[in-house]
């Protein structure tokens, strides 16, 4: 019979509510209340794009809807949802990834156009974003970090 102790299984066998989220391995620094400071995977430009795209489809199949709280990213899986936070605002806002994008190499995200105004950012160009992953479940983007 096995021992127990010397079987060890992978986060894959684990139930989700055993696994490390994003958001715990980019956790780093307890604040003074015990509260672990979250970091942001990316940080980087953000563009906007709405009116020439409005109804295309995106690369998810799904109707892009320049007026949801959509984003384009390069790499993370179709479905995530992601806290945006721009760097001049102090805004943020919770999208949902259904593109792929920004095609610009000097960009981390491409927001739909009701997600750039959320933000404050519609009519501006580029601006400096931090992109937060969120765990499943969450729906609100962690607390803004005291400058």
């Amino acid at each position: 019979m096995p021992d127990p102790s010397a079987t060890s299984s992978s986060d894959a066998e684990k139930p989700l509510s055993a696994q490390r989220s994003a958001i715990d391995l980019l956790s780093s620094d307890e604040d003074e209340e015990g509260e672990a400071e979250v970091l942001p995977s990316e940080t980087g430009l953000a563009s906007w794009y709405g009116p020439g795209f409005h109804k295309r489809r995106t690369a998810s199949g799904e109707r892009f809807d320049m007026h949801a709280m959509t984003a384009a990213h390069r790499t993370l899986p179709f479905g995530t949802m992601v806290c945006v936070r721009s760097q001049i605002t102090g805004r943020g806002v919770v999208v949902r990834i259904n593109d792929r994008g920004p095609h610009a190499a000097n960009r981390v995200v491409d927001l739909s156009r009701g997600a750039a105004i959320a933000l404050g950012l519609h009519g501006l160009g580029l601006k400096p974003v931090d992109v937060f992953p969120l765990s499943t479940g969450e729906d609100t983007c962690p607390p803004k970090r005291p400058d």
